[in-house]
């Protein structure tokens, strides 16, 4: 039978429509046929490249027995974490209090009122290393709720009263200043991992926002430092197995510290941050490398995750079919010395197992190797790399791919739009910048479509049932100001403000603390609240970050206050966790710089407008036109000349200007050192 997920447009929840479990989506219906049976919910969260939620759902959600006691004892209610990240959120936070650690599959056992009283994360078939089997999970909770109903309300009510009493300390003391981020830095150096890059240890996951927060603070000041930690950590992963050598793109994380073998799924807002970390390592420095990888990712994202109605997929699978035909991870990406001879011939494949890394005894399982770069191949003959690398990608191709998650989520194309627009215009290519636009143009009809609020997530062009949050707002409004700055479009300046608006009307709280969540959705347990940057910018501070922009192409005061309002945060928490605090560390150089306004008279396009986009100065936004209508698309072109007949330039900070320039040494001269004035 075909239970209620049939009619859902999450492919996370269609992949258990036909689990013998009679599942429920996340809805008020659910929690009030908990109430009428008087049962518990049971609540599972995951998402579709998650590998222990496949795991998980095969051994026990797909189980006659397992789910017949289900159906009995429980209404079962599944939720995809990148629906509803509030959701998620806030019963994560339960999770973490009450067991230190949490994770996919979450397993989370409610009362009718969603509160929560038994947490978990997987739990096996049969019990092992110490931990309950999923079935006698289920029969204590059972038991519990049958016989013991009083201690269950009680550890309920207290674990509510808990989560309120955490609300956030928002430190609305004003702004970081140069001392927080030079403490920050500190604290970044102190984890640095000298020997490979990134920080802590393993597993190791991409640091994308840290490093695009040492690329600006090296902008402004010089350090030479900081430039230094972002490089080799840009090197590192680049050549390690995390980075795919034959398609582009990355993976999750590192399970080492040595960025040898990964997490093999891909996930789009790891590639859109990391492009645009990549475009922006080149911008600083011109390395070679970092080009080649800024345009492989984006190449990667376009060709694999981009959707027929222009947007883009949420995410690869880590798991696909091997030669045996059972499902395994990675075996869409490793070789063995064997498959390469199989597909090179004797030679090549000596030169490829060098070159690549694949040893006899393998670097992943059963002898299989990931590819990398280990570089003690000596000098290599660059044309046989491109040859021998085409032939692997071609014979890759004819492997059973990996699932895709077809889900467009409005944050994470957000984030795609900007990285596509500017690697775009950094390159000389426009057809990525046209991808940028056409995502940009689904996120506008399909997400915010009828009703001018915005939708998380759509599929096959029609918009879901869930409300944006925070970081959809953000992230969504951050790549529509890229958009502008490179396409010289004034109606991406319009969105991105109609959607900041609605933050400042929806999202914001006293002291400039922000809600993940609008005043008018759904009431949870607890209103989620993170401004911490984990995989993705949080939404506090994408806000911040795309509400300092705006502020800067506009002069609206409003949003300015808004943007120094919510940066409190990072001042409280830069100095602490570095880490996770990335982005909001990079919106704090943005200010610290101005940021500075570019406005170019002159052709979008023109060399003016490239020095202009070039420039390193951290966050500065960029507005380019000509012709009387330009002031009404960008307000930064308002009286604004040309000088002599020619292309002009104008660098302001606080909207007080150098003199305008028509020569492009003196715009990147004026761009790249640290601020006056």
């Amino acid at each position: 039978m075909a239970n209620r997920l049939a009619q859902t447009t999450s492919p996370y929840l269609l992949q258990h429509a036909d689990n013998p479990v009679d599942w429920w989506p996340w809805s008020p219906e659910a929690f009030e046929e908990a109430r009428r049976r008087d049962v518990p919910v049971l609540l599972s969260v995951g998402y579709a490249s998650c590998h222990w939620c496949h795991v998980m759902a095969h051994e026990s959600f797909e189980d006659h027995a397992t789910a017949a006691y289900m159906n009995e004892h429980f209404v079962s209610v599944k939720v995809d974490r990148e629906e509803r990240p509030d959701v998620d959120a806030v019963y994560m936070e339960a999770v973490q209090a009450a067991t230190g650690h949490g994770g996919w599959p979450m397993t989370v056992f409610l009362t009718a009122d969603g509160e929560p009283f038994y947490f978990g994360t997987y739990f096996p078939p049969e019990a092992r290393h110490g931990s309950p089997s999923f079935r006698q999970v289920l029969e204590g909770v059972a038991a519990a709720w049958k016989d013991r109903r009083d201690e269950v309300a009680e550890v309920a009510g207290r674990i509510v009263a808990d989560l309120a009493g955490r609300s956030l300390v928002h430190g609305g003391d004003g702004v970081p200043g140069e001392s927080e981020v030079a403490q920050a830095l500190l604290g970044l150096t102190r984890e640095y991992d000298e020997q490979h890059g990134g920080f802590g240890g393993a597993p190791k996951f991409p640091p994308s926002m840290a490093v695009e927060f040492l690329l600006r603070h090296y902008a402004r000041t010089g350090s030479e430092g900081a430039l230094q930690m972002a490089a080799d950590t840009c090197a590192a992963m680049a050549r390690g197995g995390i980075y795919d050598q034959l398609g582009g793109g990355f993976a999750r994380y590192s399970v080492d510290r040595e960025w040898i073998v990964p997490h093999f799924e891909k996930m789009l807002y790891d590639n859109a941050l990391l492009c645009r970390v990549y475009a922006h390592l080149w911008r600083a420095t011109g390395s070679d490398e970092a080009r080649r990888i800024a345009l492989e990712t984006a190449d990667f994202m376009v060709r694999e995750l981009r959707t027929a109605e222009g947007g883009f997929a949420s995410a690869l699978d880590a798991d696909s079919e091997d030669a045996d035909g059972r499902h395994v991870e990675g075996a869409y990406y490793v070789w063995t010395p064997a498959q390469l001879r199989e597909v090179l011939g004797e030679d090549d494949a000596a030169f490829a197992a060098a070159y690549y890394g694949v040893t006899e005894d393998g670097t992943f399982e059963e002898g299989a190797s990931v590819l990398r770069l280990p570089g003690d191949a000596g000098p290599v003959d660059a044309d046989r790399v491109a040859d021998v690398r085409a032939r692997l990608l071609a014979a890759r191709e004819q492997r059973p791919r990996p699932g895709r998650d077809d889900k467009v989520v409005a944050a994470w194309n957000g984030l795609a739009v900007a990285a596509l627009a500017e690697t775009g215009a950094y390159f000389d290519r426009p057809d990525l910048v046209e991808r940028a636009t056409e995502a940009a143009d689904l996120l506008v009809r399909v997400h915010l479509g009828e009703v001018a609020r915005l939708t998380r997530t759509s599929k096959d062009g029609r918009a879901g049932d869930n409300a944006g949050v925070l970081e959809d707002y953000g992230d969504v409004a951050e790549g529509f100001l890229a958009l502008a700055a490179v396409t010289g479009e004034g109606a991406w300046l319009e969105f991105a403000g109609f959607l900041l608006d609605i933050v400042l009307e929806q999202f914001t709280g006293e002291g400039g603390q922000l809600y993940d969540t609008a005043h008018d959705a759904e009431q949870l347990i607890r209103r989620p609240q993170d401004p911490t940057d984990s995989a993705t910018p949080s939404g506090w501070t994408a806000a911040a970050g795309a509400l300092l922009s705006y502020a800067a192409y506009t002069g609206s005061e409003p949003h300015r206050t808004a943007a120094e309002g919510a940066l409190g945060v990072v001042k409280a928490l830069g100095p602490r966790v570095p880490r996770f605090v990335g982005w909001g560390l990079a919106v704090a150089e943005a200010l610290l710089d101005g940021p500075r306004e570019v406005a170019v008279a002159g052709p979008v396009g023109g060399e003016l407008h490239r020095t202009a986009l070039l420039g390193r100065a951290p966050g500065a936004v960029v507005a380019a036109g000509e012709g009387p209508g330009a002031g009404a698309e960008f307000p930064l072109l308002v009286d604004r000349p040309l000088v002599g007949g020619q292309p002009t330039a104008y660098v302001c900070r606080h909207f007080v200007c150098s003199a305008p320039t028509t020569d492009a040494g003196e715009l990147a001269a004026a761009l790249a050192g640290p601020a006056g004035g």
